[in-house]
């Protein structure tokens, strides 16, 4: 008989945790990053931009232009969004960009007007002339601060010479050296500010890109991932329970030396020590899962992971929940030999990007 009562009790109690459990509440902010492919204007800068211009290789016009820009948008707008998340993305990191007057195109277009983005962007030294930049909605987010960090480079005789403080992608984009051997690619974009009112420190990242080969230019990337580690270490002289995510296309996969061992990102949670960082890519890299395709091959360059502060089990403060890639079928290939692949820019088609966005959740509970 007195089992029976604790049973029944133990019963109760389990119930009622779970009724209590199921009407908390939380407050979800997405947080996101998206290669924009080739995003440029239509307008002849000194920045070897000559190919997209509508006398240049791609043909490109206004109405070229704005498509790409509507394409965009509509992805934006719908990245993170399920039954119960309604919103774009609260911070949305981007790259290859021309210039911050395609960014300011970019969110007057109708499918984001709505959510009011702030931009924060820096012109890089970047040969091609393609930056980094984050897009913030003013309503939730707040910056306080924010900055470019050079990668500094140099080709040596045999090898990679930095000087204190690299990035990008496989197929067209080239790794440019200045007479005085400085190699010169994308700076990371460090913005700090208040999301509802808790400080966030975002990292946004373009490294350098295959070009050459994996092999040889696996230095540069690993250079970008020891300032990357350089740079959250400086946040937490500052603050120890700095809150910090980086993200960006990284143009290594989650297992390559720059993410494992420079950056020194982890598969589980558990294995995150404190000043450490999780990377929930990486489980799903190991399950198949690809942002871009390349001769016939997945991997995932995009990439964004959270300090180990972001990943506690109290949920009063943001915490990371969870993360996906977005790829819905309007954004895929559908023909041809490139059946699978993202649905990027062609001869006869204005697409999205090469590359698929990724996206990660951070919770609060509502008191």
């Amino acid at each position: 008989m007195k089992s029976k009562i604790i049973i029944t009790v133990l019963l109760v109690s389990f119930f009622l945790n779970q009724a209590i459990a199921q009407h908390k509440k939380y407050t979800l902010r997405t947080i996101a990053f998206y290669n924009f492919e080739n995003l440029f204007d239509t307008i002849n800068n000194p920045n070897y931009d000559e190919e997209w211009t509508p006398k240049g290789l791609q043909g490109w016009t206004s109405e070229k232009y704005k498509q790409k820009l509507e394409n965009l948008s509509k992805v934006i707008a719908q990245i993170g969004t399920n039954e119960t998340q309604k919103e774009a993305p609260t911070l949305l990191g981007c790259c290859e960009i021309e210039n911050r007057g395609v960014l300011e195109d970019l969110v007057k277009q109708s499918n984001l007007l709505k959510d009011d983005y702030g931009i924060v962007h820096f012109d890089s030294p970047d040969k091609r002339g393609i930056d980094v930049g984050l897009l913030y909605k003013k309503k939730y987010f707040k910056p306080t601060s924010y900055t470019n960090i050079p990668l500094i480079i140099y080709r040596g005789n045999s090898e990679v010479m930095e000087k204190d403080t690299d990035e990008d992608k496989v197929e067209n984009d080239k790794i440019e050296v200045a007479t005085n051997n400085r190699i010169y690619t994308r700076d990371i974009l460090l913005v700090t500010g208040f999301l509802d009112g808790e400080e966030v420190n975002v990292m946004v990242n373009h490294w350098p890109s295959r070009s050459g080969g994996e092999k040889k230019s696996s230095p540069f990337r690993e250079a970008a991932g020891r300032l990357a580690k350089k740079v959250m270490d400086s946040i937490y002289k500052v603050n120890p329970k700095a809150k910090i995510i980086l993200m960006g296309d990284l143009n290594d996969g989650t297992y390559n030396k720059s993410v494992k061992v420079c950056v020194g990102a982890k598969l589980k949670k558990s294995e995150v020590q404190e000043f450490g960082v999780y990377n929930p890519f990486e489980q799903m890299a190991k399950d198949g899962n690809a942002t871009l395709f390349y001769r016939d091959s997945g991997d995932i360059f995009d990439q964004i992971m959270v300090s180990e502060t972001l990943i506690q089990e109290d949920h009063s403060t943001y915490q990371y929940w969870k993360a996906g890639i977005y790829n819905k079928p309007f954004m895929i290939e559908k023909f041809g030999r490139y059946t699978g692949y993202p649905l990027r820019h062609s001869e006869n088609e204005i697409g999205y990007s090469d590359h698929f966005p990724v996206y990660i959740y951070l919770v609060k509970e509502v008191k």
